[in-house]
């Protein structure tokens, strides 16, 4: 809504935006998921937080296209130190065994802190459109600052000093990971499945405000502000998202690859059919139904995907390696 209303950035810029975005990711997310195995997940986690947050600071701060474009790039690099780390961290220190589950409870603790901070995020935008986002920027760089003082890590040991250089332990865990996917089949199909997830969220995520407040008639011709309406919308979305998430992770076992398959492709079918409907139908209120849908079978998708990925890798050492190839491969879809 901000780009749109006080940006006013055009389709083509929003798209653009989202380029700049995921073309860092493509080039950072290497280099950044194997510094998280070579070094620490819990310094690459709050590097992370910290350039993200600034990020978030310099796009709600100045709105204009050059601008968002820089903190494009800001955001996108923060994001990949925290691909990959995060999910290796949780690995690291819980076990793969429980990884699966905590990844699905993870996503619904998201959309619930997501859900306290609507109402907020609404008020705040009511009188500015760029305050939520600076603040939130600011709330990043805070919990970079809480991680640095209270994130353990147990479970990671990093390379001993002077077994060999920097550059040439990367080297190696890059030609390890290489070898990882070679022998198993299965991290092929699941980074092909990043690459098509990655052809279709892009252009979903960058137009779909746009396609409401353009395309279709919205309620807020005759009643509240747009960011009104959006912030209900989105609060809805992720009410269905917490359901939904809490149905898979009772009827999907996380434990038994097969099962992940199952859920996966019919959560995939799903979301096609529902996108389909979401740029044909002409009724407000039925795209909007629509969106709550896929934003849900989204917020299923992702953990899932997480934890059949996470089964598949046999050798900790090049975990956020793994997992930095698969956000890769999702950025060069978008």
């Amino acid at each position: 809504l901000y780009y749109v209303t006080i940006a006013r950035l055009d389709p083509l810029q929003l798209v653009l935006a989202g380029t700049i975005l995921e073309a860092t990711v493509f080039i950072f997310e290497i280099p950044t998921g194997v510094l998280a195995d070579v070094k620490s997940r819990r310094l690459s986690i709050i590097i992370g937080y910290a350039l993200m947050g600034v990020g978030f600071i310099v796009e709600g701060t100045l709105p204009f296209f050059g601008t968002i474009a820089l903190a494009q790039v800001l955001w996108g690099l923060g994001y990949t130190f925290t691909s990959g780390a995060t999910e290796a961290w949780i690995a690291d220190e819980l076990g793969e065994d429980r990884a699966g589950e905590v990844y699905l409870r993870g996503a619904q603790a998201a959309r619930a802190g997501a859900l306290v901070a609507i109402p907020i995020s609404v008020v705040l935008g009511s009188r500015s459109l760029q305050l939520p986002i600076v603040l939130g920027g600011a709330a990043m760089i805070l919990m970079a600052t809480f991680l640095l003082w209270a994130m353990t890590e147990e479970g990671f040991t990093p390379n001993p000093s002077g077994e060999r250089t920097a550059w040439g332990h990367m080297i190696t865990t890059v030609q390890d990971a290489r070898q990882l996917v070679r022998r198993q089949p299965v991290l092929i199909v699941l980074l092909a499945t990043g690459l098509f997830y990655g052809l279709y969220s892009e252009g979903f995520d960058r137009l779909w405000t746009l396609h409401l407040l353009e395309d279709l008639r919205g309620p807020w011709q005759d009643g509240p502000d747009p960011v009104v309406w959006f912030g209900l919308i989105r609060a809805v979305m992720l009410l269905i998202s917490l359901a939904a998430t809490e149905v898979a992770r009772r009827r999907v076992d996380t434990g038994r690859g097969i099962s992940l398959a199952r859920g996966l492709m019919l959560n995939a079918a799903l979301i096609i059919l529902c996108l389909a409907g979401f740029a044909l139908t002409e009724s407000f209120w039925a795209a909007v139904g629509l969106y709550w849908l896929i934003g849900a079978l989204r917020n299923i998708a992702a953990p899932l995907h997480t934890a059949w990925l996470n089964r598949s890798i046999d050798e900790p050492q090049v975990r956020a390696t793994i997992f930095s190839v698969s956000g890769q491969a999702d950025a060069i879809g978008q």
